[in-house]
């Protein structure tokens, strides 16, 4: 007996009701996109390893989805590398390539090989599928869609403020209700120098970026297995706890990186006595707040009569966000469904150093990126669809018989010009399973030609949602559907 197909843990089948919702998103996306200027590019589904290696982060490397070599991958090949045990090395030896892990590296390296003939800035957004070798579970999957936005070649936070618009008026349109968590790595990275830490920045970021997922005390655990020293992981302590509004957050960090002591490479003041403590100063902390304090300013100023951040959803200064990735430079976002308990539904970030991997330095970057799966278990579990998008084919024309048929052909020629997404019954069925097609596909309307509508040189046409029906001329026919 046959084995029973199946396909592989964290992918899906998605059928015709399925994909219906899902376009519903990926056109709303890209509608947004599209207002705030950005133009579609779509780049391979694998990438030299060369590519996508280092780019990640520890974690991420090991979650890159590898691709054997075609032919004899094993020839030429060490065997003291198989009885080593070692995996890396032997992938390294029969892998040259691997799925895309997301979008934002593969864009990167489109921009340093089509540099030429680019126009910077270049606004980019891209809506295709990324792997990764994770552990599949609610809201996790190994095949999935992300649908991204980037602007390359600014430095200006106009860009970061402009992204966080999009976000909003996505979901905004979804009618999702979001709170969109804002932070920026030059904070992450002056909390690591003033508690001594610097040389830990990737350390700790990974760690804290878990919070959510594993709680403080699993934090502080990792924070020493990665040799963090405990007075070093307490004075971290009162910035994870931080609370209170964006404003006093940024004035708590302020003071925490020494905005009102001088820096140490500032003359002291003639008459001022400073102490060792007196110097402790973050220059790059300090310039992390007034990005996020920008950002979060002309967000306001834009509609200062409408919501407190200036946004239909809510912003907050999250000083435990550190978006893992070890790519991202300056401010960080990640969005979070408030009424469904799933995990970051967009994320993203700038990037300044990206292009420099590839071999182009000082290009700037900010991107962001919608989790489509995750918006659309989202969307399922709020019902929040529109009733049209589960509406594929709106008029269903019986098919009585040859002659019938032939009569029917033109009006539903009519109809689709029209702009009515209608079909015939192929075969001359029974009137019953006919019906009980169009009742299994949820069309709103039949239409019905006999002879007596024939030979008035009309349809009987019936709502199915009310059972009512009433006798029209083909004109009337797509007035009534399209009403």
């Amino acid at each position: 007996m046959a084995q029973k197909p199946s396909i592989p843990k964290g992918t899906r089948d998605f059928g015709p009701a399925e994909m219906a919702r899902r376009n519903y998103i990926f056109d709303t996306i890209r509608s947004v996109y599209a207002l705030y200027g950005f133009q579609q590019i779509e780049t391979p589904a694998m990438e030299n390893l060369s590519t996508l290696m280092g780019k990640y982060g520890e974690e991420g490397d090991k979650l890159l989805f590898k691709i054997l070599d075609s032919g004899d991958f094993m020839r030429g090949v060490d065997p003291s590398i198989l009885c080593e045990g070692g995996t890396p090395k032997l992938a390294a030896c029969i892998c040259e390539k691997g799925l895309r892990y997301d979008l934002t590296v593969p864009f990167a390296r489109y921009v340093v090989q089509h540099r030429e003939e680019l126009t910077l800035p270049f606004r980019r957004f891209q809506i295709q599928p990324v792997w990764r070798a994770d552990r599949p579970q609610k809201g996790r999957y190994r095949e999935f869609y992300q649908c991204d936005a980037d602007v390359v070649g600014s430095d200006s936070l106009l860009n970061e403020v402009e992204l966080m618009q999009i976000i909003d008026e996505v979901f905004r349109r979804f009618g999702i209700r979001v709170c969109i968590k804002i932070n920026n790595r030059k904070i992450l990275t002056g909390i690591a120098e003033m508690i001594g830490q610097a040389d830990k920045i990737v350390d700790i970021t990974v760690a804290i970026d878990k919070l959510d997922k594993i709680g403080l005390d699993a934090v502080n655990a990792e924070l020493a297995e990665d040799g963090i020293p405990a007075e070093a992981i307490e004075r971290l302590q009162p910035i994870i706890k931080l609370s209170g509004t964006n404003e006093e957050k940024l004035a708590t960090m302020r003071d925490f990186f020494g905005a009102n002591r001088p820096s140490p490479d500032l003359p002291v003041r003639e008459g001022v006595e400073c102490s060792a403590d007196d110097v402790q100063y973050s220059e790059i902390g300090l310039k992390g707040c007034d990005e996020v304090e920008f950002v979060l300013n002309t967000l306001h100023a834009l509609q200062p009569c409408a919501v407190a951040s200036g946004l239909s959803a809510g912003v907050e200064l999250d000083l435990t966000l550190a978006r893992g990735l070890n790519y991202y430079t300056g401010c960080i976002f990640e969005v979070k469904a408030l009424d469904v308990e799933i995990g970051s539904i967009t994320g993203g970030g700038r990037y300044d150093n990206l292009t420099g991997i590839f071999g182009m330095p000082g290009l700037s970057g900010v991107g962001i990126s919608f989790g489509a799966d995750r918006i659309y278990d989202v969307l399922n579990q709020l019902d929040l669809y529109p009733k049209e998008v589960s509406t594929a084919t709106q008029l269903l024309f019986v098919n009585f018989g040859e002659a019938e048929a032939a009569y029917t052909l033109p009006a539903l020629a009519a109809c689709r010009q029209a702009g009515i997404r209608a079909e015939i019954y192929p075969d001359a069925s029974k009137m019953k399973k006919q019906m009980q097609y169009a009742n299994a596909r949820a069309i709103p309307f039949v239409a019905l030609a006999g002879e007596s509508e024939m030979a008035a040189g009309t349809f009987t046409l019936k709502n199915m949602q009310t059972g009512e029906q009433r006798a029209v001329s083909t004109q009337q026919l797509i007035e009534a559907v399209l009403a």
